[in-house]
Parts: C-alpha cells; sequence; structure tokens
C-alpha cells in the first residue's frame, strides 16, 4: 500500500493531466499551480513542476521576445552629423529631437522635443496619440 505522500501525488498528478488535457497542453506548472490554487489544493510549484516531468507533461513554450531598442548597425542613408558631440559653439547650430512616452488616463501620449543645445532652450514640441515621423516634423516645423 503507497503511502499518504504517494497517493497525494497520484490525486494531484490526475488533476494535473485533467487541466492539461482541458487546456490543450498550453500551461506549464506556473498556471496549472493556480488552476489547482483556485480549487482549493495546497501544493508547491516545484512539486507540480517535478511531477510534471517525472511524467513527461509540459506546456508550450512561449516564443522569445525580441528585444527592441539600440543595435550597433546604422540605419543606411542617414548621417550621423553630430558623431555624439553634443557641445554647440553658437545658437541655433545643433539642435536634438527626443520622444517621451507620457502615461494619461486616456492612454499613452507621445511628446516631441526640439532642444538647442547650447542653450537648452525647447525651440518645438509637438504630442501626440501615436509615435510618428509627423510629430517629429511638425516639431521640427515649429522650431524653424
Amino acid at each position: 500500500m503507497p503511502n499518504a505522500r504517494a497517493q497525494d501525488n497520484c490525486r494531484i498528478l490526475g488533476r494535473i493531466q485533467k487541466i492539461h488535457a482541458d487546456i490543450g497542453g498550453a500551461l506549464g506548472a506556473p498556471r496549472i499551480l493556480e488552476c489547482l490554487w483556485a480549487e482549493g489544493e495546497t501544493a508547491s510549484r516545484n512539486g507540480i513542476a517535478r511531477l510534471m516531468n517525472i511524467n513527461a507533461v509540459q506546456g508550450w513554450p512561449h516564443k522569445k521576445r525580441r528585444r527592441m531598442g539600440r543595435t550597433n548597425e546604422r540605419l543606411p542613408g542617414i548621417p550621423n552629423l553630430l558623431e555624439r558631440d553634443l557641445t554647440a559653439l553658437e545658437p541655433e547650430t545643433k539642435w536634438m529631437i527626443d520622444i517621451t512616452e507620457l502615461a494619461t488616463l486616456e492612454g499613452k501620449l507621445y511628446l516631441c522635443v526640439v532642444l538647442d543645445l547650447l542653450s537648452k532652450i525647447v525651440m518645438g514640441w509637438s504630442m501626440h496619440h501615436r509615435q510618428d515621423r509627423q510629430m517629429v516634423i511638425s516639431a521640427a516645423e515649429l522650431a524653424m
């Protein structure tokens, strides 16, 4: 006769396999644990993961998210005229454009600002609910 832990493991494994089959095999140990907790089951994540691993029950892996951000490659056809030299000797010779995302109660709002690098004065700005080229163009036009 199996001990109490083995009986619990068999009972929990049956529930894991039932939940896994009902969902179509998409859930892994953390989500199955949430389902078991919702049913009033007391189990640990490591225990669920161990039972799933031993019995070859696994969820679908998530696709890896592409990291959006800086790349080492420069965009073709766009020369870097400043070459990271952000100092200006005369006013209105070097401008910098910065885009900032603001959280509002109605959703995201993007603020585009044109700064003079000598005086750090805002030369032009524009806001839009979508970050696009027209927002930058209108801020640059206002600065001119």
